[in-house]
């Protein structure tokens, strides 16, 4: 049984640590975009303009070349990185507490990370906004590793047991 219960202790702070890490790095995105708020706010307006496409006649019909609009996308992506970082702090907390509400809050914080760079970046900056086009304006790279950050904590707090059993309950 001890064998057991170091496993489980070990596969939980393993989840807690891979928790931990990703709002950490949440964390400071966000407060990077907050106190550097242009430098993000003109890659977010190239990708939406998609000035810096092949520019296909076909495809150019979906820019976005409104600033309030591009604006609110940015703010809207910086409220979404604060919201996760705040929700994986916690769940980070919950982990070291070892309470059983870790996990479901160490999940919906994870799967706001996946479903920014998953969906966001990669699908509709990469290939809606046609960002893989852009030498200049390209988040691509980035947000794969944000989505292989992410999804390599999920599969981890997925498989961990619940922060506050035992290898006994």
């Amino acid at each position: 049984m001890a064998g057991g219960r170091r496993a489980v202790a070990a596969s939980s702070l393993a989840a807690g640590l891979l928790t931990g890490t990703v709002a950490l790095y949440m964390a400071l995105v966000a407060f990077g975009n907050i106190t550097d708020f242009d430098t993000n706010r003109a890659f977010v307006q190239h990708v939406l303009a998609m000035d810096t496409t092949f520019k296909d006649p076909d495809l150019m019909w979906r820019a976005i070349t409104s600033h309030p609009l591009q604006d609110a996308a940015y703010i809207a992506i910086i409220a979404w990185e604060t919201a996760a970082a705040a929700v994986l702090v916690v769940a980070t907390a919950l982990w070291a507490l070892r309470r059983d509400r870790a996990r479901r809050l160490a999940t919906l914080g994870l799967l706001m990370v996946l479903l920014l760079f998953g969906a966001g970046f990669l699908a509709i900056g990469g290939e809606w906004f046609a960002m893989w086009q852009s030498k200049d304006w390209n988040g691509l790279d980035a947000a794969t590793r944000n989505v292989l950050l992410a999804g390599i904590a999920l599969l981890v707090v997925q498989l961990s047991p619940a922060a506050g059993r035992s290898a006994t309950d």
